[in-house]
């Protein structure tokens, strides 16, 4: 595991930004498993369970959208 400061780091980006995990992630260089370990067992913290759970309900939409794009752009080329 990394040492304390980084996980801090981790969480305070994803806390600042309302960042998404896979965004928080990417940000980093590790993998989405960590940022939500990070966010929920080793530095569990009100804002980010709120933020977690804004994410979720939304995660339909954000898909949605994607997919949505992804069509537009193929019909374009």
């Amino acid at each position: 595991m990394r040492d304390l400061d980084f996980v801090k780091d981790v969480v305070q980006y994803f806390n600042e930004n309302q960042s998404t995990v896979r965004k928080t992630a990417k940000h980093f260089g590790i993998s989405k498993s960590t940022v939500y370990i990070y966010l929920t067992v080793v530095m569990p913290n009100p804002k980010s369970e709120e933020i977690l759970k804004i994410n979720k309900e939304q995660r339909h939409i954000r898909g949605g959208q994607a997919s949505k794009n992804k069509y537009l752009r193929k019909k374009r080329s």
